[in-house]
């Protein structure tokens, strides 16, 4: 069953769910501290690389089935139109200011 965007607990996660799912780089990118960092099935990634290849460029899009940790963990049916549709979790890590300073992301 999926959560809607508007229920997720944690604002910096429900704000990057909803720039992935309107495809909007600019509010993406604003959420972001500087310095931000990402994972992806564990290896280290370029944060502007990976986005735009896996989010942008692709089309992706999060349904979440479930959160936890305060609403900072996820797992999600992710799908874009490189890989299709995969199960996915997702971790984040929101500074004092408000601002994703990092997430990683992998098969569930």
């Amino acid at each position: 069953m999926t959560i809607q965007v508007a229920r997720l607990s944690d604002p910096a996660v429900r704000a990057f769910v909803t720039a992935v799912n309107a495809h909007d780089r600019e509010a993406f990118r604003a959420l972001l501290a500087p310095g931000a960092t990402m994972s992806d099935d564990g290896s280290e990634h370029d944060l502007d690389d990976w986005t735009e290849r896996e989010i942008f460029a692709s089309r992706g899009h999060i349904h979440v089935d479930k959160e936890s940790r305060g609403g900072r963990a996820l797992i999600a049916r992710y799908r874009n139109d490189t890989w299709g549709e995969m199960r996915t979790r997702w971790y984040f890590t929101v500074g004092d200011d408000g601002r994703i300073c990092r997430f990683e992301t992998a098969g569930a």
